[in-house]
């Protein structure tokens, strides 16, 4: 089966789709791009399915890298023949792949070697043969004190090493095996000898035992935190007894004694290799999946906060609360620009409140503030307090603001550049301002692995974290579209085609030159070719420029169509902005070529009919309870408005203004059965929850969104008239595919999910 026609049946895809999408991909298109300007080559797969091509293609290649390797191995040991390579070729995985090339890998220098280097291989393909001979009269042939073979017994020793070893070496032994491991091994853990009170945080893994396809990602992941910290003892495996009657009615054909002899053969190579080699499998499958799930959950977590609800241009003063060394408070212009910072000291007394009071108010009037961001940290309510009882003009917003992840800004590269002058507190005022004027602009400066919204991230594949939140980083930022005269350098690395070199190339031609008027003026970016133009200029919007267009997310590319459109009709192409019913007005058949179809023209009207819409949510204000500030305001059966700020695969983390976040597990979440929390709850979701326990010693808050007697009917979701948010669902190919339980290179993931 050739590629193209592997990855069209592995996602259920025609060939054509998978090859223009490969096609695109090669000739250096990115996901985004290809998702939104290339419909008609690709069938109008949306971005999902085309990373799904370009993923399943990087490990097709792989794979193929990996058949010409062994192959040359092969042939170099003289191993090579015609049905092995045929084989080969025929492989559609890594591990069936690796399972044909084990007898013939190359290995030190094993028992079984030994042995056959004494000349006992063919006493052991006597016995395997299980003619019903006897092997003690078939050993004493072997006996040979100058090979170190003193006695029969000593023969027959070495033939069962080199039996165990054909034993673990058959494809369909492993096969049987890898299945049984999949569906009934346990997954079990016990404490280390004296680990108990210095491993105190994994004490719910002291003595558990799970079956390993009902183990849940967070589960596996803290399981083997603990044991690379030598706390605990981890072992997945079936039992002894299943595992020793596969293999007897897969080696053992009767019960002569060379039956009996290829018995004890077979029990010493399961316990010597393939219980061993079973075992890393699905230890390294099971971490596959668990990482898998992890992954998923952040990207998923880091989509949401991204895509949080901007508040849009607006004269934004910043604070970043504390009590010891006071607040760090910024004035920023409405471009995100620093005027001015300043340090005050409220909740110190009340010579300090006067002077913090006052400091406050002149500052508002001076740089005529709109709205105040406050940091959601140390200090945050009661700095929030402080300013709320300001009497503050009624028309300025105050809000506290997630701050994790500012820490991490303000002492990066990017900040030091940004402000080399300032103190790391100023530059995390500033960053805490911008996040609520617009939340995507300021956090893609910070390594997404800083912001909070992940499980377990440190313990899954880095190269595929971070693959997967690079994706999802690009896909949202494309996704919403950059104002190309006020994005920083930053924001735009990750715009499609561009990249760290051509985004500071950008910044610094604009610098010199003043603020784009066109975009076709990005051609004069040193080292920005057509290429690359075509890629980014899509996702790039000017306003008040020359052409109105530019300041929507119609290609440059389709400019001549919008022209044509506006002659048929009589009117300019500005008096085409704000047209809803265009797609009414005209006959979108007429303006098709042989590379625009309707797919396209339908984008181009609905973009003008709403040019340069953003995808996100109005932002809407949000308020903690009054009065309850610390876990000492909290009492049991308290109804509390809060924010998610972690959805994980056990429940979800929600800030309710005390300086320590609730867990609303996973069984608290609905009166219904929920089977993942994501189906619930989003971050950034605004709730309404109850607090059913506290724990102020180990700073734990529980917390329900269950119908409570007596409280009217639960929470929904809906707190701060937010919505609860649609299930996100993956893309129709990926979705069928999981349905139909056939994932790639992964022969334990269908079994798993049984």
């Amino acid at each position: 089966m050739d590629n193209i026609t592997f990855i069209s049946d592995q996602l259920d895809l025609s060939s054509a789709q998978v090859t223009e999408t490969l096609a695109l991909l090669d000739q250096g298109a990115t996901v985004p791009f290809i998702a939104r300007y290339r419909k008609e080559a690709t069938g109008s797969l949306d971005e999902v399915a085309v990373a799904e091509i370009r993923d399943l293609a990087a490990q097709l290649r792989e794979l193929e890298a990996r058949k010409a390797a062994i192959v040359a191995s092969l042939e170099k040991n003289g191993h090579l023949t015609g049905e092995l390579a045929a084989r080969i070729q025929a492989s559609d995985s890594l591990t069936t792949l690796e399972d044909i090339y084990l007898p013939y890998r190359p290995k030190r220098r094993t028992k079984g070697q030994q042995a056959r280097e004494k000349g006992l291989e063919p006493l052991a393909e006597a016995i395997f043969a299980q003619g019903g001979g006897d092997p003690e009269a078939m050993a004493t042939a072997f006996v040979d004190p100058e090979k170190g073979v003193e006695t029969a017994s000593d023969a027959l020793s070495g033939a069962m090493d080199i039996m165990a070893e054909w034993i673990n070496e058959q494809e369909e032994v492993r096969k049987a095996l890898r299945e049984l491991y999949a569906k009934k091994s346990t997954i079990s853990c016990r404490v280390a000898s004296g680990m108990e009170e210095k491993g105190a945080k994994f004490r719910d893994y002291f003595d558990w035992n799970e079956p390993l396809h009902d183990a849940p990602s967070h589960r596996i992941l803290a399981a083997r935190r603990g044991e690379r910290e030598e706390v605990l003892n981890l072992t997945i495996r079936p039992t002894e007894e299943d595992a020793l009657h596969i293999l007897h009615n897969l080696v053992v054909s009767g019960d002569s004694p060379d039956s009996t002899l290829v018995r004890r053969a077979m029990e010493q190579g399961y316990k010597r290799l393939l219980s061993r080699s079973m075992e890393t499998e699905a230890r390294m499958l099971s971490k596959e999946r668990a990482d898998t799930e992890a992954i998923t959950v952040f990207a998923d977590n880091l989509r949401e906060l991204l895509l949080s609800p901007p508040m849009g241009a607006r004269r934004v003063m910043g604070i970043d609360p504390g009590f010891r060394t006071g607040c760090k408070v910024v004035c920023l212009d409405s471009q995100g620009k620093l005027l001015h910072h300043d340090t005050i000291y409220p909740n110190m007394g009340e010579q300090k409140d006067r002077k913090a009071a006052e400091t406050v108010h002149n500052l508002v009037a001076r740089f005529d503030i709109e709205a105040v961001a406050i940091g959601n940290g140390t200090a945050g309510r009661e700095t929030e307090r402080f300013i709320k009882g300001l009497g503050l003009p009624k028309e300025i917003i105050i809000t506290l603001v997630n701050e994790s992840g500012a820490s991490i800004y303000s002492a990066s590269e990017v900040a030091r550049q940004e402000f080399p002058d300032l103190d790391l507190t100023v530059r995390g005022s500033v960053s805490i301002g911008r996040r609520l004027m617009d939340p995507l602009s300021e956090l893609v400066k910070i390594d997404p692995k800083s912001i909070g919204v992940g499980q377990y991230q440190h313990d899954v594949d880095q190269n595929a974290l971070k693959k997967s939140l690079d994706d999802t980083v690009i896909s949202c930022v494309n996704g919403v579209g950059v104002d190309l005269n006020r994005a920083s350098a930053e924001l735009l690395t990750y715009v499609s085609g561009l990249g760290p070199q051509l985004a500071r190339n950008i910044v610094a031609y604009r610098d010199e030159n003043g603020p784009f008027t066109r975009r076709k003026d990005l051609l004069k970016v040193p080292r920005l070719g057509p290429k690359a133009y075509e890629q980014c200029a899509g996702f790039l919007r000017i306003t008040d420029g020359k052409n109105p267009l530019d300041a929507s997310a119609v290609h440059p590319e389709s400019y001549g169509i919008v022209d044509a459109m506006a002659k048929d009709l009589g009117v300019t192409v500005a008096s085409l902005i704000g047209k809803s019913d265009l797609k009414q007005a005209l006959d979108l058949s007429a303006y098709t070529t042989d590379t625009v179809g309707i797919p396209t023209l339908t984008d181009i009207c609905d973009e003008l009919a709403k040019p340069g819409r953003d995808p996100r949510d109005d932002f809407k204000l949000f308020n903690y309870r009054e009065g309850v500030e610390t876990m000492d305001d909290l009492e049991e059966g308290m109804r509390l408005p809060g924010v998610v700020t972690n959805v994980t695969a056990f429940g979800a983390f929600v800030d309710i203004g005390v300086h320590q976040d609730g867990l609303v597990h996973i069984s608290e979440m609905s009166d219904k059965f929920v089977k993942n929390p994501a189906d619930v709850l989003k971050v950034h979701q605004k709730v309404q929850v109850v607090v059913i326990g506290i724990d102020k010693q180990r700073k734990r808050i529980s917390l329900s969104m269950k119908s409570r007697p007596g409280d009217g009917g639960a929470p929904k979701g809906k707190g701060n008239d937010t919505p609860p948010p649609k299930p996100s669902r993956p893309s129709k190919p990926k979705r069928e595919r999981e349905e139909k339980g056939r994932p790639f290179n992964n022969p334990f993931a269908e079994l798993l999910k049984k």
